[in-house]
């Protein structure tokens, strides 16, 4: 089924093992557009961050930044086509990584570039935050078997799921939608995924919160 929606640049957000790739590969099957997607196989850095976050955490997040500036700049030819993209990051939750794994000098450093490379950039037009208790994560991170993924640990996943919290709590620069994924089977549900559909084609404007688990108590 295909879906019209009056956005051109839709993002999917939320933490490691949420679930944001596989949505934004059905949304762009659905609205008939292409997707735009993080390589972190192409960071050189990432598996050593796993194995020794202090060493390696800066050069880890310059190279994510590097990857999702470049990737948002292809967003610029989009207006000319006028192609809908769906993407699986947005370039301001960059900063979420290097507040949670950088030291106070290396943070400086980091946003020093970050403002260079981030000072025009386009806005979404929809963001879907993907929200998930720990332990939904973590059973989730540990299904789809990416060897550097299983050296994560709590202390670090309950950070980064706490510090999406806070940063969506205030975030108003673009439509949001909030979804509770924990009972949401976007792999092997239909109605899961058409009943989130539907959600995503009510909201033009504001904030707007779906928990599906509170939707089926109701009926």
């Amino acid at each position: 089924m295909n879906f019209k929606l009056p956005y051109r640049y839709i993002v999917v957000e939320g933490p490691i093992g949420v679930g944001k790739t596989h949505l934004v590969k059905r949304l762009a099957d659905s609205l008939s557009g292409s997707i735009l997607l993080e390589e972190p196989e192409n960071n050189p850095f990432l598996e050593k961050f796993y194995l020794h976050p202090e060493q390696s955490a800066l050069p880890t997040q310059l190279s994510f930044l590097m990857q999702r500036v470049k990737l948002s700049k292809t967003l610029e030819q989009d207006d000319f086509f006028n192609e809908l993209r769906v993407a699986d990051f947005m370039v301001e939750k960059d900063r979420l990584f290097a507040q949670i794994t950088l030291d106070d000098d290396e943070l400086a450093l980091y946003n020093m570039v970050y403002d260079n490379l981030t000072m025009q950039h386009r806005k979404p037009d929809l963001v879907i935050y993907l929200q998930a208790p720990l332990s939904v994560l973590k059973t989730r991170v540990s299904q789809r078997g990416i060897g550097y993924e299983q050296r994560i640990e709590d202390a670090y996943l309950k950070r980064l799921t706490d510090s999406y919290a806070d940063f969506f709590h205030y975030y108003d620069q673009s439509p949001l939608l909030i979804v509770n994924a924990e009972q949401i089977d976007l792999v092997n549900s239909e109605q899961d995924y058409q009943n989130l559909l539907s959600q995503i084609s009510s909201l033009h404007s504001g904030r707007q919160y779906y928990n599906p688990l509170a939707v089926k108590e109701k009926k």
